[in-house]
């Protein structure tokens, strides 16, 4: 062999051998970047399992009570959103137990679930190590308090269904299995349930079907049956669950709230209004976890510009724009929508990883590098929060002054001092309270902010609210006087409030004052001082009067 033949074969060899070393540990950094993130956050929620539950996690928490016990949805707890979370928080608290812990346990264990088939996705799209960093990244995104990610909302658990549906959309198209086309479109339909918005994913899971059919050069006829299947199986859970409400003689309820209220309550805000909205939350919703959507937005335009990730460029893509559109119904952009967005997120930064790999093992560890910062940064920013804080000092952090460790307090005293046949019934949007008291709700209006809005049921609804309370004589009333329970505007009708003064001195004695401030909260339960004020901020328990 000549002599320079034989030094160009040395030479290949030892670079073959240091790409194959930098891929080696380029594997191990990616795999330990994903036990790392994993094991904080585990850590991280089972720390703040104790928090109390907000205001949506009590309606969910409440209306899975009455699942537990037998009632039907909508019956005692009137609420816009489709009943798949509620029967979700019944599952859990079955598991858990009946408890802000056990939920938050529940929430755990869902948001493990995503992280698992968030990999299982990332990793059949664009290979085991973007796969990886996409768990990763999701690991993180949703805990992250700017998205209120400890907080049990619907959207976690719509992005649960919305993400298996579509892994097992992906596998049932290249398989052309037309059983797990069907179990797909099932589990989409399930995401619906668990809230409105859910139907963004399937319709991102009936785009896609059309696209991969014209991408194979498939015609009409092709794809009807696949598309009518997983149309029909989409249906199936909604279906379902009308007939289920209407069996127990729920419906006309269900249907006001969930599609005539709530049709109104998506349209009151403007375009324009919610543009300035949009533009007031998206730096506090990305938070200090800036670095990781950083590198999203890079695996976005890699997607865009890159040959080599044009093959799963559609996917990536098209599951990011109806991703975000979940996130826009009503123009509210409240913090917790945007958990739907965080799956194509977490694969957009995946691509990122893979575009870096597919270029050299050298890159491929340097992105690895670069990812373990941008996970690191978040976590390290927000440690004393997640790691550090007393919970009670957590809470106040991220909910300032709303009165949710106070509705546990109350829910004891409600409890101490009544039966379980006595009704209660909460003037303000505390649904929590209901749960923790563990007594039925003498009203089905769990919310007040609705009575406020300027749309055209809000007086139906406050006459309603009147009368049912009325006709009740529930034991114990408790009054929130905090505008943040109740969201009066100018154009709100007052009429309730001058309802609840003369109702409560006619018929009830206050026997608890709680007075809220940024100083913190003092509890008079027996009875209120007579040098005692109420505060701005209050809370007046009131008993029937024998």
């Amino acid at each position: 062999m000549p002599r320079n033949s034989a030094h160009s074969l040395a030479l290949v060899t030892a670079v073959k051998s240091e790409s194959s070393r930098y891929r080696s540990i380029a594997r191990v950094a990616a795999w330990a970047t994903l036990g790392a993130a994993f094991t904080a956050v585990v850590w991280a929620r089972i720390r703040l399992a104790g928090l109390p539950l907000e205001r949506d996690e009590g309606e969910y928490a409440y209306a899975g009570q009455l699942i537990l016990a037998g009632i039907a949805p909508y019956k005692l707890a009137y609420t816009m959103k489709f009943p798949g979370t509620a029967a979700a928080y019944a599952v859990l608290m079955s598991i858990f137990g009946e408890s802000a812990a056990g939920i938050h346990l529940g929430l755990m264990v869902t948001n493990a679930l995503t992280v698992g088939m968030i990999f299982f996705l990332g990793r059949y799209l664009l290979g085991e190590l973007p796969g990886a960093a996409a768990a990763a990244a999701y690991a993180v995104l949703s805990l992250m308090p700017h998205v209120l990610g400890t907080a049990a909302h619907a959207t976690h658990f719509v992005v649960l269904f919305g993400v298996a549906g579509t892994l097992l959309l992906v596998r049932a198209l290249d398989r052309k299995s037309m059983a797990a086309l069907l179990a797909s479109g099932l589990l989409f339909g399930i995401a619906i349930l668990m809230k409105q918005s859910g139907v963004f994913f399937a319709l991102f899971g009936a785009v896609y079907i059309v696209v991969r059919h014209y991408q194979a050069g498939s015609k009409f006829f092709t794809i009807l049956p696949s598309g009518t299947l997983f149309v029909l199986g989409a249906v199936v859970p909604f279906a379902t669950t009308c007939f289920v409400l209407w069996s127990a003689g729920v419906f006309q309820q269900f249907w006001f709230w969930t599609i005539n209220y709530a049709v109104k309550y998506g349209s009151q805000v403007s375009l324009a209004e919610g543009v300035r909205i949009f533009s007031g939350h998206i730096g506090g919703t990305l938070g200090t976890a800036w670095p990781v959507w950083a590198i999203a937005l890079i695996g976005l335009v890699t997607c865009i510009a890159a040959r080599s990730l044009r093959e799963r460029a559609v996917f990536l893509i098209t599951f990011a724009v109806l991703s975000a559109l979940a996130v826009c119904p009503g123009f509210y952009f409240r913090p917790h929508y945007f958990i739907q967005l965080l799956p194509a997120a977490s694969l957009l930064v995946g691509a990122a990883i893979a575009a870096a790999c597919r270029r050299s093992d050298q890159f491929c560890f340097g992105a690895i590098v670069l990812l373990v910062f941008c996970l690191g940064w978040p976590l390290w920013s927000e440690a004393d929060f997640f790691f550090q804080r007393p919970l009670p000092e957590a809470n106040r952090l991220i909910n300032g002054t709303n009165p949710f460790p106070e509705a546990m307090k109350i829910g004891d005293y409600i409890r101490a001092n009544s039966v379980p046949n006595d009704t209660i019934a909460v003037l303000g949007s505390e649904p929590e309270i209901y749960f923790y008291a563990d007594r039925r709700s003498a009203t089905g209006y769990i919310y007040t902010y609705g009575l406020m809005e300027p749309q055209p049921f809000a007086h139906q609804m406050q006459q309603e609210m009147m009368n049912e309370i009325e006709a009740a004589h529930p034991k114990f009333l408790v009054l929130i006087v905090a505008n943040k329970s109740w969201l009066v505007s100018r154009e709100s009708d007052l009429t309730i409030f001058k309802w609840t003064d003369s109702y409560c001195d006619a018929n009830y004695e206050e026997v608890g004052l709680i007075n809220i401030s940024d100083e913190g909260t003092d509890y008079y339960l027996s009875g209120k001082p007579p040098n005692v004020k109420p505060a701005a901020e209050h809370i007046s328990i009131y008993r029937r009067k024998m």
